[in-house]
C-alpha cells in the first residue's frame, strides 16, 4: 500500500474508487457493486450506477479534507461482475414484457408464456440474492467491512442476511422514499418494493425498522407497519415536515428517529429518500424527500448517541448525460464510506 496522505489531486486511472491507493487486499472496506436492476424495467440506469460512479470519482475531484478520516484504513472497490449486468439486462427485458402485458390487461392465469417469464424473473433475482449473499459473507469471513453499491433496492437483501449472521441483533435505518414493505410487487417476489418486508419475514436477528422519508406507499404497506409498531417506526416526509413548521429543530427531530434504534445500526440508503434535484435520474423519483446533509446530520447524531454504525447499501442512483447523479453518488459515497470507517475504529 501506498503513503495514505498521499491523494490530493485529480486521480489517475490505475487507482481505485475516489482516487485511493488501495486494492482489496489492503483496504479495511470494501464496495461490492450489484449491477442489477430487473424489477425497475420501465427506468433503467441504476444497474450502471456503479460504473459511472466509479468514473465520476476519478474524474471529479473527491475532497478528501472531511470531519472524518476513515478512508485512511483504506476503501476499495471491486470489479463489476459484466455477467450478473448481462442477466439484469436480459430479465430486465422479460419483465417488462411481463408488466405491458399487465397493463394492457393480460390474464396471467390464461398465458402460460408470461407465467414462464415471471418464473424466470423471480429465479434470476433469488439467484442474485444468493450471490451477493456468497461474496459479502465471504468479504465478512476474511475480516472486512463490506459497502454495498446498487442497483435498485432489492440487492440490499443478500447482504443484510450475511450481516445478520455475523453481527447478530441489529437495527436498520431505512432512507426512502418508499416503504418498500409489499409482500410482492405484480408477482416479483423479490423486488425493489418488497426487500424490507423480506427482510423482516426472514432475517429475525433485524429486530428493529426506522424509515425516514417515506411518502409514496401502498395500503398494504400502511395496515403491515401498523401492525407491527414494536419492530417498525416510520417518519412519514410530510411528518417530518410538519414537525419542523411547528418549530421543532432538527437536531431534536433527529433525536426521536434515533430513539427506536437498537445498540447496532444498519443504513439502507434508497437515494430517492432525498429531494429529486440531487439524483434526479433516480429509478423512481417522488417529490419532496431530505436534503443529503440532514442524512449527514443524522447520521453524526446517531453516532454521537453511542450506537454503531454497522454497514450500508446506496441504491437507486440513476444516470443522465450530464452526468450530475454519477457526481452526487460519489460524494455521497465518499462521505458515508468515510463515515463508517470512522465510527467503526475511531482511533483513526
Amino acid at each position: 500500500m501506498t503513503d495514505a496522505t498521499a491523494p490530493s489531486q485529480a486521480s489517475f486511472s490505475k487507482d481505485n474508487i475516489f482516487g485511493l491507493p488501495f486494492d482489496e487486499q489492503s483496504a479495511q472496506l470494501i464496495i461490492l457493486p450489484v449491477p442489477w436492476e430487473v424489477t425497475l424495467p420501465h427506468h433503467p440506469g441504476t444497474a450502471r450506477s456503479p460504473e459511472h460512479i466509479l468514473k465520476a470519482s476519478k474524474r471529479v475531484h473527491v475532497n478528501l479534507i472531511d470531519e472524518y478520516e476513515g478512508w485512511k484504513r483504506g476503501i476499495a472497490m471491486q470489479a463489476i461482475d459484466k455477467h450478473l449486468l448481462m442477466r439484469s439486462d436480459y430479465l430486465r427485458k422479460e419483465a417488462e414484457l411481463y408488466l405491458n402485458f399487465l397493463m394492457d390487461g393480460g390474464n396471467l392465469a390464461e398465458n402460460s408464456f408470461m407465467q414462464k417469464t415471471l418464473q424466470d424473473v423471480n429465479k434470476g433475482c433469488e439467484e442474485m440474492n444468493t450471490w451477493v449473499y456468497d461474496q459479502t459473507q465471504s468479504l465478512l469471513q476474511k475480516g472486512k467491512n463490506v459497502v454495498l453499491l446498487g442497483g435498485d433496492h432489492s440487492t440490499a437483501w443478500g447482504y443484510i442476511k450475511a450481516l445478520s449472521e455475523q453481527q447478530g441483533p441489529f437495527g436498520i435505518l431505512q432512507i426512502d422514499a418508499h416503504c418498500d414493505l409489499r409482500e410482492t410487487y405484480v408477482g416479483f417476489t423479490h423486488s425493489h418494493g418488497s426487500v424490507m418486508r423480506k427482510v423482516l419475514d426472514h432475517v429475525p436477528n433485524v429486530t428493529r425498522l426506522v424509515q425516514v422519508g417515506a411518502r409514496d406507499f401502498i395500503e398494504e404497506e400502511w395496515l403491515f407497519l401498523c401492525e407491527q409498531p414494536r419492530r417498525i417506526t416510520t417518519f412519514f416526509n410530510k411528518q417530518l415536515m410538519e414537525m419542523q413548521y411547528r418549530g421543532q429543530t432538527w437536531e431534536s427531530i433527529c433525536e426521536q428517529i434515533i430513539a427506536p434504534l437498537p445498540e447496532k445500526v444498519y443504513l439502507s440508503f434508497d437515494i430517492d429518500g432525498l429531494d429529486p434535484s440531487v439524483c434526479p435520474h433516480t429509478a423512481r423519483p417522488v417529490p419532496g424527500g431530505l436534503q443529503a446533509e440532514q442524512v449527514f446530520f443524522l447520521l453524526k447524531k446517531l453516532i454521537q448517541s453511542g450506537r454503531q454504525l454497522i454497514g450500508f447499501d446506496l441504491t437507486e442512483i440513476g444516470y443522465g448525460q450530464e452526468e450530475w447523479d454519477a457526481r452526487a453518488g460519489a460524494h455521497i459515497l465518499f462521505r458515508l464510506c468515510n463515515l463508517l470507517l470512522s465510527n467503526l475504529y475511531p482511533s483513526t
